[in-house]
């Protein structure tokens, strides 16, 4: 049995990619980073959280759990939640380098077996207009978005460059290390 402990609509139409069977199942799991923590160690952690929480609810299942998060100068970029902090993040995202760190814990509570892997993508953002800021958020709303864009979408406009070993991994989901991961532990993909 194969779980992804999360109810991003994001990773779910990501591992669907893969062709195998999964269920959803929510992790919760507190998010709110740790005094000190770096975005990359709260990525981590909070990975290895979700696929533990929902691995005691589901002890022989292989559970996914991931997580995302976004650093600009040292500090996390969070989900926005609605059109001002989401200017505000492309305001300062604006012609600067912004790291995203996606954490990925494959774990199987009943042999306490766990596969771990971070992806490091790094996003080059142009120089950005207020006017292009405002009319790229009116037209995706992309503020349940770490970083505040799509870069499956329009998003994707807003950028000079993207570095990455894994184009899914920006969207929320490394599929290329996520598939070798899930050939250790036995899955057939493809």
């Amino acid at each position: 049995m194969l779980v992804l402990a999360s109810t991003s609509p994001y990773r779910r139409e990501l591992l669907q990619r893969l062709g195998l069977k999964f269920e959803i199942a929510h992790p919760e799991v507190d998010e709110s980073p740790l005094a000190l923590e770096s975005p990359k160690a709260q990525a981590q952690r909070l990975a290895d959280a979700k696929a533990r929480a929902v691995g005691k609810r589901l002890p022989q299942a292989w559970v996914i759990g991931s997580d995302q998060v976004a650093e600009l100068h040292g500090h996390a970029l969070g989900k926005p939640g609605d059109f001002e902090p989401a200017a505000d993040q492309l305001v300062a995202a604006s012609g600067q380098r912004v790291e995203f760190h996606t954490s990925v814990c494959l774990h199987r509570r009943a042999d306490q077996q766990a596969i771990r892997f971070t992806d490091l993508t790094v996003v080059r953002f142009r120089t950005l207009s207020s006017t292009e800021i405002e009319r790229y958020l009116h037209a995706e709303q992309p503020y349940d978005c770490a970083g505040s864009f799509k870069a499956e979408g329009l998003g994707i406009s807003l950028f000079e460059a993207i570095e990455s070993q894994d184009p899914t991994a920006l969207i929320g989901l490394p599929l290329i290390a996520l598939a070798k991961a899930l050939r250790q532990a036995g899955f057939s993909v493809p």
